[in-house]
């Protein structure tokens, strides 16, 4: 196990996951501590009964994705706040969230308040379930390819034969999630099948960061207008471009444009090593979803998770 006094000198990027991570029960932990009092932050800006779905909601319900992404905003940001709090002395090198993960991470990272945090999360969640509910999609993820390039070319392929499919997520050079229509879905399936790939249909009824959200981001480009980005603050690398940003300026545009473009995450871990000195990752929230893949694009760079009460143990 880690102790404060390494805590306090391996300097370390942040990491909160997205939507998917959820499970019944996640809040538990924190139930009864000083940083419960953020639920009661989140639901009042947010409009949603938080501490129900931290700690009674099912799995059907936290599958919505409403629903979802303000629980794992909520857990994650409880995560962080309970470390934060007992490691002050902690080095950390920048922040970074994947998808719906962004936002924890820019509350975290002190650009956001949890409340216009909250507000966001809510308005997104919400106009991501409103596009999907008139123009339904589907995700999946494909594994195995030599290479991400691949996986594009082969979505590319099934856009030429005149279906609505793109790529989504590039999580890993082993992983990508690609994204569109069920039946472009389906299709590209079978040709991954056919290559020899593992393919994986995710449980959403949503074509997330793809063109298929562009009403969800107008809708969310006009809740963002709503609320004010603080001038300055830590680095956050952002989904889009895989690019470190400390200025609130930049955000409001990033935001909206998330919604619609890849989710750059194998670049965005590079970034938080190469270009930021992180030497080590930690995943704050449900799941280890995050430190999984950073250790399969870093072998050599610790990565763990510390939601839900888990100690940092590196290994």
């Amino acid at each position: 196990m880690a102790t404060t006094r390494d805590i306090g000198a391996t300097p370390f990027a942040a990491l909160f996951p997205g939507q998917g991570v959820q499970r019944r029960g996640m809040g538990a932990h924190w139930r009864g501590t000083p940083s419960w009092s953020l639920v009661d932050t989140v639901s009042e800006a947010s409009g949603h009964d938080v501490a129900e779905l931290l700690l009674e909601a099912g799995t059907e319900t936290l599958a919505r994705t409403d629903l979802a992404q303000i629980s794992v905003f909520t857990a994650s940001l409880l995560s962080w706040t309970e470390f934060r709090d007992a490691h002050p002395q902690a080095r950390v090198t920048a922040f970074a969230g994947h998808s719906l993960g962004e936002y924890t991470a820019l509350v975290a990272a002190g650009a956001l308040t949890a409340a216009d945090g909250a507000r966001l999360v809510g308005a997104r969640g919400r106009a991501m379930a409103d596009a999907a509910r008139h123009r339904p999609g589907a995700m999946a993820a494909v594994m195995g390819a030599d290479h991400p390039g691949d996986v594009e070319e082969l979505t590319a392929r099934v856009r030429r034969d005149g279906a609505d499919l793109w790529v989504a997520n590039l999580n890993s050079p082993q992983q990508t999630v690609v994204a569109g229509s069920p039946d472009a879905v389906e299709a590209a399936g079978a040709r991954a099948l056919a290559n020899g790939w593992r393919y994986s249909v995710l449980p959403v009824s949503a074509a997330c960061h793809t063109t298929y959200m562009t009403p969800a981001s107008r809708a969310l480009a006009m809740a963002l207008d709503e609320v004010t980005f603080r001038p300055t603050h830590a680095p956050v690398v952002s989904n889009v471009n895989a690019r470190p940003y400390t200025e609130g300026r930049a955000w409001p545009a990033l935001c909206a444009r998330q919604l619609i473009s890849p989710v750059r995450w194998n670049d965005t871990l590079h970034t938080l090593v190469s270009d930021l000195a992180s030497a080590r990752f930690t995943d704050f929230g449900p799941g280890r979803t995050l430190a999984a893949l950073a250790r399969r694009v870093f072998p050599d760079v610790p990565a763990e998770p510390v939601g839900g009460g888990r100690p940092i143990v590196y290994k």
